[in-house]
């Protein structure tokens, strides 16, 4: 298993973490299963300060999709194709 520390898009996390497609498009859905797939993903653990707040921020270059804001995130993953 490897671990890595990537800028997660904010309005994807409510699917990745609990599966909810609520505001989604087909395409966002299809991105984000096709990145996980990919990667082979475990676990998407969103990174919050010490009281469990999250601190998302403007990224340019998020993992996927066009610049939003993000989340920094660790990522669990089977070895994969990335």
């Amino acid at each position: 298993m490897s671990k890595t520390t990537e800028k997660i898009p904010t309005w994807s996390l409510g699917y990745i973490i609990n599966g909810d497609m609520t505001g989604l498009t087909d395409e966002e859905i299809r991105m984000i299963d096709d990145w996980q797939s990919r990667w082979n993903v475990q676990v998407v653990s969103p990174i919050t300060d010490d009281e469990g707040n999250a601190q998302p921020y403007f990224s340019c270059f998020p993992l996927f999709g066009l610049p939003a804001e993000v989340q920094d995130c660790d990522i669990l993953y089977k070895n994969s194709n990335i």
